[in-house]
């Protein structure tokens, strides 16, 4: 009998980054990446354990931005058109590498991987990848979870609480069309929290959601358990917190697994390193240098100089790291079964992307884990937290504290010097949105439609991703531009609604090119929805209802 437990979780998301008005856009990119890199790998890790007939359960959060862009049959498109260009690049590369035999086999790798990728998107899974993870899901590998609709940051969203109702029932809404059910748990983008924001998760059927490590730990009163077992917010809704150990071990690139020396260097890249009249055409307007995901060299160490990358290394490094992490989470679970009256759960949570994207090895590492939890110990099983609900219904209620696992914990990553200018536009703009919707309890025709596209407008506005972008400092002017793009064309239906002078041809080519969540009701927005909030609950109801 395993002694404890360990959840791990893989956090996909992307901005929807969609742009049909132009033939190509370098922004897209970042979806066509991370299809090839970490999407597409991951599930087919997921496929082969369960071909090879290896147990094992992991929860997936699949954003609604990132749902809908997998169904969005433009992008699908683009994606295989990109797809072929890399094939033909690789094989390029193959071919110029024919006498340089510290390149070739990597040469050969890149473009066994890109046919690969190719073959499975298209045969395998006829372009339809939630399918996929959703066949994972019914076969009980996968738990599947959701995130707020954009993944809007909720604790400074919140000045009204209609707007947070928004993110959750659209995201709802659209899990539900996916996979045909409702999802269990919920990840705050960002893993920011608010207290009270958990009566809305209520309201819409979650069961638990994912925090960072001293939200829970500072929770009032302080949990019995510390960060080994979740807690029951007052609502009844369940929060479980990231175990710092086992994060850092594969998230930092400085003192984790993905800086070893042996793995594939991330930033050194054909892109950057090749004559402009070979890599022209492969590259944004033929002159743009930019990533195009075909790298040689190994990290090496902490200077410029770059060894080649040797794929054999590489990959027995992941299988040692992979020991050295289930061994790690043995050693913790005993200690942590030797003072506890309940079995342990160990929470491990992680960006998806960094599996195969900036971590090109970590999908071979996760196999080579999943494995070895599966066959060389008996210590740990993998569950999900849905699952530890299951066997532990009985939690303590408590109030977490306000957090967030950004930069120092708290807000300071979306509400800085650099982005600090944004807030009061959402803040108006969701006041606005809201005024429309209970200023039209029921519209039909164009003005249904313009207010259906104020709510997607508002949405994309929303999205963490464009504050944290301006504080980073990375593609600032891009990230401006879509959130002044979607604040002014909020503000041109509000308008245009008030006025009751919608310009129908504008408005149809808006819905076009901004053409997420199609079945969305600008209702969402109505106040009747806060009010009908669920009450709190004791903890002695908690436990019962557990």
């Amino acid at each position: 009998m395993a002694k404890g437990y360990l959840a791990i979780i893989l956090h996909a998301h992307l901005p929807y980054v969609r742009h049909p008005e132009h033939e190509y856009f370098l922004e897209e990119k970042w979806f066509y990446e991370a299809v090839t890199e970490t999407y597409i790998p991951l599930l087919r890790t997921c496929e082969k354990l369960a071909e090879d007939g290896v147990g094992f359960r992991l929860t997936v959060n699949l954003s609604p931005t990132l749902i809908s862009m997998f169904n969005d049959d433009l992008l699908r498109s683009r994606y295989v058109r990109q797809l072929e260009r890399m094939l033909e690049l690789a094989d390029r590369e193959v071919h110029r590498t024919r006498h340089q035999p510290e390149f070739h086999n990597t040469a050969l790798m890149y473009r066994d991987l890109f046919s690969g990728v190719h073959h499975l998107f298209t045969e395998k899974y006829r372009r339809n990848l939630v399918e996929a993870f959703k066949k994972l899901q019914e076969a009980g590998m996968l738990e599947i979870i959701t995130t707020g609709a954009t993944h809007g940051y909720f604790p400074l969203l919140g000045r009204q609480r209609e707007v947070i109702n928004a993110q959750v029932a659209v995201a709802v809404d659209l899990y539900e069309r996916s996979f045909g059910r409702r999802p269990a748990g919920f990840w705050l983008p960002e893993c920011g929290y608010k207290p009270g924001d958990d009566l809305i998760l209520k309201k819409y059927g979650i069961d638990y959601f994912i925090m960072e490590t001293h939200g829970l730990l500072y929770a009032s009163p302080r949990p019995k358990y510390g960060n080994y077992a979740p807690i029951y917010c007052p609502s009844g809704v369940a929060a479980f917190g990231r175990d710092v150990e086992s994060s850092k071990q594969v998230w930092s690139a400085k003192e984790g697994y993905p800086g070893d020396f042996d793995y594939r260097d991330f930033y050194r890249d054909i892109g950057y390193d090749l004559d402009l009249s070979y890599i022209g055409p492969y590259l944004p307007d033929g002159k743009i240098r930019t990533h195009t995901g075909i790298k040689y060299y190994r990290i090496t160490g902490n200077s410029d100089h770059k060894e080649p990358y040797v794929r054999s290394w590489a990959l027995e490094k992941a299988a040692i790291h992979a020991g050295n992490f289930m061994f790690n989470r043995e050693k913790q679970v005993e200690w942590l079964s030797q003072i506890l009256d309940r079995k342990p759960l160990v929470v491990a949570p992680y960006d998806a992307e960094l599996f195969g994207h900036w971590w090109f090895e970590g999908p071979q590492w996760l196999d080579f884990l999943i494995r070895k939890i599966h066959f060389d110990q008996q210590t740990i099983k993998m569950i999900t937290p849905g699952d530890y609900l299951k066997i532990y219904p009985c939690n303590q209620v408590s109030t977490p504290c306000e957090s967030s696992w950004g930069w120092k914990g708290y807000h300071e990553v979306w509400l800085n010097g650099a982005n600090d200018w944004i807030w009061r536009h959402l803040h108006k703009a969701g006041e606005r949105m809201v005024e429309l919707a209970n200023a039209h309890q029921e519209a039909h025709g164009v003005v249904r439609r313009a207010l259906n596209q104020a709510a997607r407008e508002l949405l994309l506005a929303q999205s963490s991703d464009w504050p944290f972008i301006m504080k980073t400092g990375t593609m600032v002017e891009y990230a401006k531009m879509r959130f002044q793009s979607h604040i002014a064309n909020f503000t041109r239906l509000y308008e245009e609604i008030k006025r009751n002078q919608i310009d129908e041809g504008w408005l149809g080519w808006l819905e076009s090119k901004n053409n997420i969540f199609p079945a969305i009701d600008y209702r969402v927005y109505q106040s009747r929805h806060i009010t009908e909030l669920p009450g709190q609950i004791t903890e002695q109801e908690a436990l019962l209802s557990g």
